[in-house]
């Protein structure tokens, strides 16, 4: 009698482990602004950090509704993901030790060349975008540049679409898999314009035939009645998820990246 065939043990999806699995706090994450928890994350013998954010953990915000931030980082997520493009880090929204909350996958953040700098210049050198000058003390400026990278631009569309107020370097993290990920999307989705960031670099520019096309597939996803909308509903207004089309539609019909519109500080101070 032959021995039973062995069955291989099934593949956790990363939705899967951050939607199912147990969660178990590890730590706090001092520096950031809200409640950020370091934890573990396990189901059926797959394992992960990732980190968790409660609603509970969240500081009002004038312009934004409370307790709004969990879910505008996992609409950041879907609307990443329908780019395309690997962007955001698996985000889903869930119930935890504090609550209800967002749980990301942990992205461990590798050595890489820097991706923003301030040079002591007029001009940036090659494979450097202008942002801006800015006052670095006692009377001196300095030219802010960031690296003219294919992976920055896809962030910068990405941010344009979902109106990002707050994108700083910090929010950069390359990994080990040639990814850069952008993460910390609470402050998103506004129904008006708040697009405030460090990637103005392609400012005017044309958008790519990658970016033109990403935007296209993002336009019907968007439309009522198809999947992503319907998910979106779930976690951003109705206002909102019709501002989000209206960039869209705006950016396919410019061919352009944006450019500061001057009723909003346009670049996040300081820029870590």
């Amino acid at each position: 009698m032959s021995a039973p065939e062995r069955i291989p043990p099934r593949s956790v999806t990363p939705a899967e482990l951050l939607t199912r699995g147990e969660l178990t706090v590890r730590g706090r994450i001092r520096e950031a602004s809200n409640a950020a928890l370091y934890c573990t994350v396990a189901y059926e013998g797959g394992e992960a950090a990732c980190i968790y954010k409660p609603v509970a953990g969240e500081r009002p915000l004038w312009d934004f509704p409370d307790g709004t931030l969990a879910r505008r980082e996992v609409a950041a997520y879907e609307v990443g993901e329908a780019t395309g493009w690997t962007l955001v880090p698996p985000t889903v929204l869930r119930d935890g030790p504090y609550g209800e909350g967002m749980c990301q996958l942990w992205v461990e953040a590798v050595p890489e060349a820097e991706l923003l700098a301030l040079v002591d210049a007029e001009e940036p050198g090659p494979g450097w975008k202008a942002v801006g000058f800015a006052d670095v003390g006692e009377g001196r400026t300095a030219l802010l540049v960031h690296a003219d990278d294919e992976r920055l631009r896809r962030l910068a569309v990405l941010d344009a679409v979902i109106n990002n107020a707050d994108r700083k370097g910090g929010h950069l993290l390359p990994a080990g898999d040639g990814c850069l990920y952008g993460i910390d999307h609470g402050v998103t989705f506004h129904a008006e314009d708040k697009l405030r960031t460090l990637l103005w670099g392609w400012a005017g520019e044309p958008l790519t035939p990658d970016a033109v096309t990403a935007l296209g597939a993002l336009q019907e996803q968007l439309k009522d009645g198809a999947a992503l909308a319907t998910r979106l509903a779930g976690l951003i207004t109705p206002g909102e998820i019709d501002a989000t089309r209206a960039r869209v539609d705006a950016l396919l019909a410019s061919g352009t990246h944006p450019e500061p519109g001057g009723q909003w500080p346009a670049i996040p101070w300081p820029p870590v």
